[in-house]
């Protein structure tokens, strides 16, 4: 068996890769867990600096990865260039993250004659499996955030490269791998398989302890179900499927419709839909204008390519399983091209229709956006308070709603996890407060981000030293306080 990497817009074949066998995984997870120890040692600083030689080799390379990614999934080179930019903007925030130091979360109490000497902080949880998303080659693919935080977190990597961007992977391997030499760490601290099979096997072998995975509903359940049914359960960080709502009040309506509506197709239809954040549902107030005005812009729109053949087939069954829905009718469409390519489409109906079906609430990945109209508040909550959980939700709303627009905020909380405020939920900041997760089926860890630095906690776990003698203790635990943490004493923060 091989994976075949694939020119998107044409579908000729490009170059051949061969499947990972289930030996040859056994084999790269052992290499992985015998690194361990190496990147343990190499303490906070030195995993910085590898970090950062990372982030230089992606950057030397970006004119090459993005030519790559670009055959591969059709997303233009403008889009995949500042991708690989910020992906290598994303290393090097997890570079800070470990200079700064708080993620080890250190914690000393002191013994009391009553209570013992109590010494806990965070260490790495094992080897990582890390699943790529089709729809970002780079930031959240072999290179992404799951990657960056577990090689934070002192994790050995192993990535299932996606089988709609294989070369685009390997070049990024490459790069990666040579950060690594660079910054004097072994180049197996990131390893790279192919194939089905070899992603079951690798949730399945136990020297993997956590998994990272960005894809469907169907696939990462799967994948979930044999994390947790293995004699020894672990983590499974999996982000799914998100329908992301967009609410607009009735102020906003009166007063920025056609603002409102250029921002909301441009957003729905950048990177022809393919985005997890991309607001898949709109409700608006019955005779808005709204869709109206977003008819014109969607006509407007060209053919759309999407990242393989799989893909563009699912999106035409969804849209046209959405289209047959009664009170349900297409309200705009883009324009017609080849047979590889798709129609954007923007459909509109009442939100009455989700009293006899629940397909809405599901997202139709690909350039496709609903909305429904609502009569009244109350009417608008309730809807609000049936979507399933969402990666963001969305309020467009005015000063002198503010009664209005706390209701939908408190319900917008329960079902998001990033609430997004007169503007559009696309583009996802990689930075210290950013939070993308949400509740089932956006992600199955709710309580978790895969982008930010906090995503550096899925991948550690908490150790506490009771009573050690001193010789014995890690640098971070040490009275003298050797690698300058922030720390917290007798309950009292204290900075180096």
């Amino acid at each position: 068996m091989s994976v075949w990497s694939l020119d998107a817009r044409s579908g000729e074949r490009r170059r051949e890769f061969a499947s990972t066998s289930v030996e040859e995984l056994g084999a790269v997870c052992r290499r992985a867990h015998e690194l361990l120890p190496r990147l343990d040692e190499a303490g906070p600083q030195g995993r910085a600096a590898m970090l950062s030689a990372m982030a230089d080799a992606l950057d030397e390379r970006v004119d090459a990865l993005a030519a790559a990614a670009d055959a591969e999934t059709a997303l233009g080179l403008p889009r995949l260039t500042g991708e690989v930019a910020r992906t290598s903007g994303q290393l090097r925030l997890f570079a800070e993250v470990l200079r700064e130091g708080s993620f080890l979360d250190v914690r000393l109490d002191s013994a009391d004659g009553v209570k013992p000497d109590l010494r806990r902080m965070n260490i790495p949880v094992g080897v990582v499996g890390v699943f790529s998303a089709s729809n970002f080659p780079f930031a959240f693919s072999v290179g992404g955030g799951d990657t960056a935080s577990a090689l934070a977190a002192g994790c050995p990597v192993i990535v299932k490269a996606h089988s709609l961007h294989p070369e685009t992977s390997e070049l990024t391997l490459a790069a990666l791998q040579d950060g690594a030499r660079a910054a004097g760490f072994p180049a197996e601290v990131v390893q790279l398989v192919h194939g089905r099979e070899a992603g079951v096997a690798l949730v399945k072998n136990p020297l993997v302890k956590a998994v990272g995975f960005t894809g469907s509903i169907p696939g990462g359940r799967f994948l979930y179900d044999i994390a947790k049914a293995r004699p020894e359960p672990i983590p499974f960080y999996g982000e799914l499927g998100s329908l992301n709502p967009l609410v607009i009040t009735p102020g906003a309506a009166a007063r920025r419709t056609e603002e409102i509506a250029a921002g909301l197709v441009a957003s729905a239809t950048l990177g022809a839909g393919q985005f997890c954040v991309k607001p898949g549902l709109v409700l608006a107030p019955a005779d808005s204008g709204l869709v109206e005005a977003m008819a014109g812009h969607y006509t407007e729109l060209g053919p759309q390519v999407l990242l393989g053949d799989g893909i563009r087939e699912s999106f035409e069954s969804g849209a046209s399983e959405r289209e047959a829905l009664p009170g349900l009718r297409v309200a705009a469409s883009g324009q017609v091209g080849g047979e590889r390519q798709v129609t954007a489409r923007l459909l509109t109906g009442h939100v009455s229709v989700l009293e006899t079906t629940e397909l809405l609430l599901e997202e139709c990945f690909g350039p496709m956006t609903v909305v429904l109209a609502y009569d009244s508040e109350d009417e608008l909550a309730e809807i609000l308070a049936t979507t399933p959980g969402n990666l963001t939700a969305t309020l467009h709303s005015e000063p002198e709603e503010e009664k209005l627009a706390s209701r939908l905020v408190a319900v917008m909380r329960d079902r998001a996890g990033r609430l997004v405020f007169d503007a559009y939920p696309t583009g996802v900041a990689v930075g210290w407060a950013q939070q993308h997760g949400g509740p089932y089926p956006a992600t199955t860890e709710p309580s978790t981000t895969s982008v930010g630095a906090a995503a550096i906690f899925r991948f550690l776990r908490s150790v506490v030293y009771q009573n050690c003698p001193a010789h014995l203790l890690p640098e971070a635990l040490r009275d003298d306080n050797p690698w300058r943490l922030p720390r917290r004493l007798n309950g009292v923060l204290t900075l180096p």
